[in-house]
């Protein structure tokens, strides 16, 4: 028989996917990535999958993985879709990619299935990683297979598919909206967020942060220590990645920071509505990019920050194993070396607020900036230097005043 591995929540998805899977001859391993999702017994989801009929079943937990080599290197380059998604789910999709072929490439599989739909985002983002990490795997995706969306054409006929078959899942026929969460975010879909005249914050049940009107009266204070570009310590104490991520997910969360309400463009040219909720990486990269202000050079900076939207175009559509992003990656390591120091962030009701920044790269010189008398700049020398910059303009206008 021929055999696949499957990208496994144990949701009424997936769990449906297995079984027709194996209706249409294949062998299934399912392959749960641990990435921070809500499970209240991940055993229990592998016990699901062996009842149902799996040839195997296993978990990765690349919760570590997923923010230090992944969410980082981004945070790093301040990306973010569109100025505003910090990509939680796009940066996911290619490490759950990577984990399922290396179990295929064990269990000798020849191809991936996944349950992403042919309108998203995420069919991209696992089909380009796969591809690219191997291009003889064969994609089996069953919302883009026609006699798939015949047999289920919606949720009633998956719940009777799973009924039939003796599958246990948890699933109604309502679907106010669905939701995708790992350690760095969640988001929020579909449903009743199909409408982008209706309050988001109205309809979503957030699961990582209070309202900014239910966050405390009084201000909390995190420092933040940053080395080579990469956070590692939380108010002095030092912290893995995850670590990190997870703490201040809490800490900025009851205080109500993180939340985005926004009409995106998909890869696959269609406008979509999503509501997200990334309280600790929002938290870290606003300490982050004030950290850069007060070590990394002007042009430098600016040159990053002409690059930063490509690079979230790149993560948004998937393109993350290519030799582009390769040498992007190493750009931004070199790049990262001065980002050494700490910042010190107050959390108010859903609100940022810098309290100070050092670092031991600082190249902040008082004695040059100071507006008070004295200092080692010389104020005469800008005469000279705006004499020669504006070379270029006096030779047009008069140009233009002799043409006119």
């Amino acid at each position: 028989m021929p055999s696949c591995v499957l990208a496994y929540s144990g949701g009424l998805d997936t769990s449906v996917i297995l079984g027709w899977l194996q209706e249409e001859g294949y062998d299934v391993h399912c392959v749960y990535v641990d990435l921070g999702q809500p499970c209240e017994d991940r055993q229990a989801v592998l016990e699901k999958a062996h009842t149902c009929g799996a040839k195997s079943a296993r978990i990765v937990d690349a919760r570590e993985e997923l923010c230090r080599d992944f969410a980082f290197p981004v945070l790093q380059w301040q990306a973010k879709y569109e100025n505003i998604y910090l990509l939680g789910t796009s940066i996911a999709r290619p490490l759950i990619s990577k984990i399922c072929l290396e179990v295929a490439r064990e269990v000798g599989a020849d191809a991936y299935a996944h349950g992403a739909t042919g309108k998203g985002n995420d069919q991209c983002r696992f089909q380009l990683a796969a591809e690219a990490l191997n291009p003889n795997v064969k994609i089996i995706a069953p919302w883009r297979i026609e006699k798939y969306r015949e047999r289920f054409p919606g949720r009633t006929e998956m719940i009777a598919f799973c009924q039939e078959k003796n599958i246990p899942v948890k699933a109604s026929i309502s679907k106010p909206y669905s939701s995708d969460e790992n350690c760095l975010h969640i988001s929020y879909e579909a449903g009743l967020l199909e409408d982008p005249a209706v309050c988001g914050v109205d309809i979503v049940d957030f699961g990582m942060t209070v309202s900014p009107q239910a966050a405390p009266d009084n201000r909390e204070d995190v420092t933040i220590g940053f080395e080579h570009g990469m956070p590692v310590t939380l108010n002095g104490e030092k912290k893995t990645a995850l670590q990190m991520v997870e703490t201040l997910n809490t800490i900025a969360g009851r205080n109500g920071v993180g939340r985005i309400d926004i009409v995106e463009n998909r890869f696959v040219g269609m406008k979509s509505r999503g509501v997200y909720e990334a309280p600790g990486m929002t938290a870290l990269y606003a300490a982050h990019q004030q950290l850069e202000q007060l070590t990394l050079d002007r042009d430098l900076v600016h040159l990053r920050d002409r690059i930063s939207p490509e690079v979230a175009e790149m993560v948004y559509y998937g393109f993350w194993y290519t030799a582009k992003m390769d040498a992007l990656m190493s750009f931004i390591k070199t790049a990262q070396e001065p980002v050494t120091g700490e910042v010190k962030l107050s959390l108010y009701k859903g609100n940022i607020l810098i309290r100070g920044r050092t670092s031991p790269n600082s190249l902040y010189d008082e004695a040059i900036a100071s507006m008070e008398g004295g200092g080692s700049y010389n104020q005469t020398d800008a005469e000279g230097f705006l004499r020669i910059m504006g070379l270029p303009s006096r030779v047009q206008a008069g140009v233009r005043q002799r043409r006119y």
